[in-house]
Protein backbone atom coordinates (compact mmCIF):
# COMPACT_ATOMS: atom_id res chain seq x y z
CA UNK A 1 0.00 0.00 0.00
CA UNK A 2 2.77 2.58 0.68
CA UNK A 3 4.66 1.69 -1.95
CA UNK A 4 1.62 1.98 -4.15
CA UNK A 5 1.08 5.26 -2.53
CA UNK A 6 4.53 6.58 -3.06
CA UNK A 7 4.36 5.45 -6.65
CA UNK A 8 1.37 7.39 -7.20
CA UNK A 9 2.63 10.39 -6.06
CA UNK A 10 5.84 10.17 -7.89
CA UNK A 11 3.24 10.17 -10.93
CA UNK A 12 1.44 13.30 -10.04
CA UNK A 13 4.25 14.95 -9.05
CA UNK A 14 6.35 14.11 -12.60
CA UNK A 15 2.74 15.15 -14.56
CA UNK A 16 3.10 18.52 -12.58
CA UNK A 17 6.19 19.05 -13.33
CA UNK A 18 5.92 18.60 -17.03
CA UNK A 19 2.20 19.82 -17.20
CA UNK A 20 4.05 23.51 -15.78
CA UNK A 21 7.12 23.08 -18.39
CA UNK A 22 4.91 22.78 -21.11
CA UNK A 23 2.71 25.99 -20.25
CA UNK A 24 5.50 27.84 -19.91
CA UNK A 25 7.15 26.80 -22.91
CA UNK A 26 3.89 27.71 -24.80
CA UNK A 27 3.46 30.74 -23.08
CA UNK A 28 7.09 31.77 -24.38
CA UNK A 29 6.97 30.59 -27.77
CA UNK A 30 2.95 31.66 -28.20
CA UNK A 31 4.29 35.09 -29.59
CA UNK A 32 6.76 33.55 -31.86
CA UNK A 33 4.16 31.08 -33.58
CA UNK A 34 1.54 34.26 -33.83
CA UNK A 35 4.46 36.16 -35.78
CA UNK A 36 5.65 33.46 -38.01
CA UNK A 37 1.53 32.48 -38.54
CA UNK A 38 0.87 36.07 -38.94
CA UNK A 39 3.30 36.54 -41.69
CA UNK A 40 1.21 34.29 -44.13
CA UNK A 41 -1.95 36.11 -43.30
CA UNK A 42 -3.34 38.43 -45.94
CA UNK A 43 -3.81 42.22 -43.80
CA UNK A 44 -7.59 41.85 -43.23
CA UNK A 45 -6.92 38.76 -41.29
CA UNK A 46 -3.85 40.21 -39.09
CA UNK A 47 -6.26 41.13 -36.07
CA UNK A 48 -8.95 38.82 -36.38
CA UNK A 49 -9.51 35.54 -34.13
CA UNK A 50 -11.18 33.75 -36.51
CA UNK A 51 -8.07 33.40 -38.59
CA UNK A 52 -6.01 32.84 -35.96
CA UNK A 53 -5.15 29.11 -37.00
CA UNK A 54 -7.53 28.50 -39.68
CA UNK A 55 -6.44 30.89 -42.92
CA UNK A 56 -5.38 30.00 -46.47
CA UNK A 57 -1.80 31.04 -46.61
CA UNK A 58 -0.30 33.23 -48.64
CA UNK A 59 3.52 34.16 -49.70
CA UNK A 60 2.49 37.71 -50.88
CA UNK A 61 4.08 39.72 -47.35
CA UNK A 62 7.44 38.13 -48.37
CA UNK A 63 7.32 38.67 -52.13
CA UNK A 64 6.56 42.22 -51.30
CA UNK A 65 9.16 42.21 -48.56
CA UNK A 66 12.17 42.10 -50.73
CA UNK A 67 10.82 43.40 -54.32
CA UNK A 68 8.94 46.65 -53.03
CA UNK A 69 10.73 47.64 -49.66
CA UNK A 70 14.46 46.35 -51.05
CA UNK A 71 14.99 44.02 -47.80
CA UNK A 72 18.50 42.57 -49.32
CA UNK A 73 20.39 46.09 -48.64
CA UNK A 74 18.72 46.38 -44.84
CA UNK A 75 20.16 42.33 -44.45
CA UNK A 76 23.55 43.05 -45.99
CA UNK A 77 24.26 45.95 -43.70
CA UNK A 78 23.06 44.18 -40.59
CA UNK A 79 25.65 41.22 -41.72
CA UNK A 80 28.41 43.80 -42.52
CA UNK A 81 27.83 45.58 -38.76
CA UNK A 82 27.52 42.80 -36.80
CA UNK A 83 29.96 40.87 -38.28
CA UNK A 84 33.07 43.68 -38.21
CA UNK A 85 32.24 45.34 -35.08
CA UNK A 86 32.50 41.61 -33.48
CA UNK A 87 36.13 40.69 -34.41
CA UNK A 88 37.43 44.02 -34.03
CA UNK A 89 35.85 43.96 -30.93
CA UNK A 90 37.59 40.19 -30.32
CA UNK A 91 40.89 41.29 -31.45
CA UNK A 92 40.88 44.74 -28.94
CA UNK A 93 38.86 42.71 -25.64
CA UNK A 94 40.59 39.28 -25.82
CA UNK A 95 44.12 40.71 -24.84
CA UNK A 96 42.74 43.27 -22.55
CA UNK A 97 40.42 40.38 -20.84
CA UNK A 98 43.55 38.47 -20.42
CA UNK A 99 45.63 40.87 -18.65
CA UNK A 100 42.71 41.92 -16.54
CA UNK A 101 42.52 38.10 -15.51
CA UNK A 102 46.20 37.30 -14.87
CA UNK A 103 47.31 40.75 -13.38
CA UNK A 104 44.61 41.08 -11.07
CA UNK A 105 43.27 44.51 -12.57
CA UNK A 106 40.23 45.15 -10.16
CA UNK A 107 39.76 48.55 -11.19
CA UNK A 108 39.87 48.22 -14.66
CA UNK A 109 37.64 45.60 -14.24
CA UNK A 110 34.99 48.13 -12.32
CA UNK A 111 35.56 50.90 -14.80
CA UNK A 112 34.40 48.44 -17.59
CA UNK A 113 31.71 46.85 -15.61
CA UNK A 114 30.30 50.82 -14.92
CA UNK A 115 30.81 51.00 -18.18
CA UNK A 116 28.37 47.73 -19.45
CA UNK A 117 25.74 49.45 -17.31
CA UNK A 118 25.24 52.47 -18.24
CA UNK A 119 22.07 52.81 -21.02
CA UNK A 120 23.67 53.01 -24.06
CA UNK A 121 20.86 55.20 -24.95
CA UNK A 122 23.13 58.11 -23.14
CA UNK A 123 25.60 57.85 -25.78
CA UNK A 124 23.42 58.58 -28.54
CA UNK A 125 23.78 62.44 -28.17
CA UNK A 126 27.73 62.84 -27.72
CA UNK A 127 27.80 60.48 -30.62
CA UNK A 128 26.00 62.15 -33.45
CA UNK A 129 27.79 65.26 -32.67
CA UNK A 130 31.09 63.81 -33.13
CA UNK A 131 30.19 61.80 -36.00
CA UNK A 132 28.56 64.63 -37.79
CA UNK A 133 31.25 66.43 -37.22
CA UNK A 134 33.60 64.10 -38.51
CA UNK A 135 31.14 62.93 -41.59
CA UNK A 136 31.12 59.51 -40.47
CA UNK A 137 27.11 59.51 -39.85
CA UNK A 138 25.36 56.98 -42.13
CA UNK A 139 28.15 55.00 -42.87
CA UNK A 140 29.61 51.44 -42.02
CA UNK A 141 32.49 52.61 -40.06
CA UNK A 142 30.37 54.85 -37.70
CA UNK A 143 27.89 52.32 -36.78
CA UNK A 144 30.53 49.69 -36.20
CA UNK A 145 32.21 52.20 -33.79
CA UNK A 146 29.20 52.70 -31.68
CA UNK A 147 28.37 48.81 -31.96
CA UNK A 148 31.94 48.00 -30.31
CA UNK A 149 31.44 50.60 -28.01
CA UNK A 150 28.95 48.33 -25.86
CA UNK A 151 30.14 44.98 -27.14
CA UNK A 152 33.81 45.17 -25.92
CA UNK A 153 33.08 45.96 -22.04
CA UNK A 154 30.66 42.94 -22.86
CA UNK A 155 32.70 40.62 -24.26
CA UNK A 156 35.55 41.61 -21.69
CA UNK A 157 33.13 40.99 -19.09
CA UNK A 158 32.74 37.56 -20.57
CA UNK A 159 36.16 36.56 -20.88
CA UNK A 160 37.67 37.71 -17.21
CA UNK A 161 35.84 34.98 -15.38
CA UNK A 162 36.72 32.40 -18.42
CA UNK A 163 40.88 33.30 -18.18
CA UNK A 164 40.85 33.21 -14.47
CA UNK A 165 39.34 29.95 -14.63
CA UNK A 166 42.58 28.98 -16.59
CA UNK A 167 45.12 27.14 -14.79
CA UNK A 168 48.19 29.67 -14.48
CA UNK A 169 50.80 25.80 -14.38
CA UNK A 170 50.26 26.37 -18.44
CA UNK A 171 51.56 29.45 -18.89
CA UNK A 172 54.40 28.84 -16.48
CA UNK A 173 55.00 25.71 -17.92
CA UNK A 174 55.81 27.06 -21.68
CA UNK A 175 57.82 30.06 -20.19
CA UNK A 176 59.80 27.22 -18.53
CA UNK A 177 60.06 26.04 -22.23
CA UNK A 178 61.61 29.25 -23.40
CA UNK A 179 57.76 30.80 -24.67
CA UNK A 180 57.29 34.47 -24.11
CA UNK A 181 53.85 35.31 -22.57
CA UNK A 182 52.35 36.78 -25.89
CA UNK A 183 53.25 33.57 -27.75
CA UNK A 184 51.46 31.58 -24.81
CA UNK A 185 48.58 33.46 -25.20
CA UNK A 186 48.30 32.89 -28.71
CA UNK A 187 49.29 29.30 -28.97
CA UNK A 188 48.07 28.24 -25.59
CA UNK A 189 45.54 30.21 -23.99
CA UNK A 190 43.62 31.69 -27.33
CA UNK A 191 42.90 27.61 -28.84
CA UNK A 192 41.33 26.36 -24.81
CA UNK A 193 39.32 29.22 -24.46
CA UNK A 194 37.41 28.23 -27.80
CA UNK A 195 34.02 28.06 -25.75
CA UNK A 196 34.24 31.31 -23.65
CA UNK A 197 35.19 33.09 -27.05
CA UNK A 198 32.24 31.31 -29.05
CA UNK A 199 30.23 32.40 -26.32
CA UNK A 200 31.26 36.26 -26.71
CA UNK A 201 30.83 36.23 -30.16
CA UNK A 202 27.36 34.89 -30.95
CA UNK A 203 26.25 37.15 -28.21
CA UNK A 204 27.99 40.57 -29.40
CA UNK A 205 27.13 39.33 -33.38
CA UNK A 206 23.27 39.28 -32.12
CA UNK A 207 23.70 42.27 -30.27
CA UNK A 208 24.59 44.42 -33.36
CA UNK A 209 22.60 42.39 -35.33
CA UNK A 210 19.17 42.85 -33.48
CA UNK A 211 20.10 46.55 -32.10
CA UNK A 212 17.64 49.52 -33.03
CA UNK A 213 18.59 52.22 -31.49
CA UNK A 214 21.78 53.34 -33.03
CA UNK A 215 20.67 52.21 -35.99
CA UNK A 216 18.01 54.63 -35.95
CA UNK A 217 20.09 57.88 -35.30
CA UNK A 218 23.25 57.26 -36.47
CA UNK A 219 22.36 55.60 -39.93
CA UNK A 220 20.29 57.09 -43.33
CA UNK A 221 19.40 55.62 -46.43
CA UNK A 222 22.84 53.85 -47.51
CA UNK A 223 23.58 52.25 -44.08
CA UNK A 224 19.93 51.21 -42.81
CA UNK A 225 19.89 48.05 -40.79
CA UNK A 226 17.34 45.59 -40.49
CA UNK A 227 15.28 46.86 -37.54
CA UNK A 228 15.17 50.09 -38.73
CA UNK A 229 13.60 48.95 -41.84
CA UNK A 230 10.96 47.09 -39.99
CA UNK A 231 10.18 50.56 -38.50
CA UNK A 232 9.61 51.70 -41.45
CA UNK A 233 6.44 49.60 -41.25
CA UNK A 234 4.95 51.64 -39.35
CA UNK A 235 3.22 55.19 -39.88
CA UNK A 236 1.15 57.70 -38.42
CA UNK A 237 -1.82 56.53 -40.45
CA UNK A 238 -1.26 52.85 -40.64
CA UNK A 239 0.56 49.97 -39.59
CA UNK A 240 1.50 47.36 -42.23
CA UNK A 241 1.03 44.39 -40.27
CA UNK A 242 1.77 41.39 -43.18
CA UNK A 243 5.19 43.45 -44.12
CA UNK A 244 6.09 43.89 -39.89
CA UNK A 245 5.78 40.21 -39.29
CA UNK A 246 7.80 39.25 -42.60
CA UNK A 247 10.34 41.40 -41.93
CA UNK A 248 10.36 40.32 -38.13
CA UNK A 249 10.60 36.63 -39.01
CA UNK A 250 13.45 37.48 -41.07
CA UNK A 251 15.53 39.06 -38.64
CA UNK A 252 14.75 36.79 -36.36
CA UNK A 253 15.61 33.33 -37.98
CA UNK A 254 19.12 33.80 -38.23
CA UNK A 255 19.34 34.03 -34.14
CA UNK A 256 17.64 31.21 -33.88
CA UNK A 257 19.48 28.88 -36.35
CA UNK A 258 22.85 30.23 -34.42
CA UNK A 259 21.18 30.11 -30.82
CA UNK A 260 20.00 26.11 -31.50
CA UNK A 261 23.53 24.80 -33.38
CA UNK A 262 25.66 26.17 -30.90
CA UNK A 263 23.74 26.74 -27.86
CA UNK A 264 26.15 23.89 -26.22
CA UNK A 265 29.23 26.38 -26.93
CA UNK A 266 27.33 28.96 -25.41
CA UNK A 267 26.10 27.13 -21.93
CA UNK A 268 29.65 26.14 -21.72
CA UNK A 269 31.13 29.62 -21.81
CA UNK A 270 28.95 31.47 -19.77
CA UNK A 271 29.72 28.58 -17.26
CA UNK A 272 33.03 28.39 -17.62
CA UNK A 273 33.87 30.60 -14.97
CA UNK A 274 31.97 29.48 -12.12
CA UNK A 275 34.08 27.15 -10.95
CA UNK A 276 37.90 28.05 -10.95
CA UNK A 277 40.73 25.09 -10.53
Amino acid sequence: MVRYSSKKNRIIRSTGYYLTVYIILLAVTFPFIWMVLSSFKLQSQMLNMQYLFKFDATSRNYRELFSNYSFFRPILNSFIIALVSTLLSLVLALPASYAIARFGMKMTSLMLLVVRMIPAITFLVPWFVLFSFFGIVDTHFGLILAHMVVALPFIIWIMVPFFESLPKELEESAAVDGSSRFNSFLKIILPISGPGIVTASILSFVFSWNNFMFGIILSGRVTKTLPVAIYGFISYTDINWGGLMAGSVVVTIPVIIISLFLQKYIIKGLTAGAVKG
